[in-house]
């Protein structure tokens, strides 16, 4: 019953909203102005090689705006935690009772993480908006976001840290694996978060 329970949370989490749909995929050359402009931007991340090969398929969308990658970038980051949440709730993951502990922990914060990140997502495209916005209206709206943002890359930290001390086995080689990418895209996501924060406190 427990791990019933335990599948319908992840999966409820994972089901709860639909992802907005992000910008196509383009295919961007060595000499793309867009691209460039990425892989700069991606270069102030803990990532920078994991940056641009996630945002550069979307150069066409992204162009040289710091909004728009900003925006691809936590849609990413949503896409692959909401995916790690159904996984954590899929019955093909073999029931281990030496990391049942961990996992109901990791379901748990990973269903946060989520919606921070789904909040951040739509606080973002507020920011985006081409309707004339009042400045402390954009301010209080990023500063939202860093927050979420935050917030999430701490739950996805938390997963991790869990299965530290639980027995190696498959489960907890399986999960350690998939939260470490989340985290690490979410680690991308925040960069950018606060890097166009800087930009639009330096531009008021």
């Amino acid at each position: 019953m427990a791990l019933l329970l335990l599948s319908l949370l992840c999966l409820s989490t994972a089901l709860a909203t639909s992802p907005s749909p992000s910008p196509a995929p383009s295919t961007p050359t060595q000499t793309d102005p867009s691209s460039d402009f990425i892989r700069t931007s991606c270069a102030a991340t803990l990532y920078p090689s994991l940056c641009f090969k996630s945002l550069s398929p979307y150069s066409d969308a992204i162009q040289q705006n710091p909004t728009r990658l900003t925006i691809v970038a936590v849609s990413l980051a949503l896409s692959r935690a909401r995916s790690l949440s159904a996984h954590l709730g899929s019955p093909s993951l073999p029931f281990d009772p030496s990391s049942a502990s961990a996992l109901r922990d990791c379901c748990s914060v990973v269903s946060d993480a989520v919606d921070q990140l789904r909040k951040s997502e739509s606080e973002l495209r507020k920011v985006g908006s081409e309707t004339k916005r009042e400045e402390d209206d954009v301010a209080w709206e990023i500063s939202n976001v860093k927050t979420w943002m935050s917030a999430a890359l701490t739950n996805e930290d938390t997963c991790v840290d869990g299965f530290a001390a639980a027995p190696e086995g498959e489960v907890k080689k399986d999960v350690t694996v998939r939260a470490v990418k989340v985290k690490k895209v979410t680690s991308v996501a925040l960069s950018l978060v606060n890097s166009l924060a800087d930009k639009i406190v330096r531009g008021h």
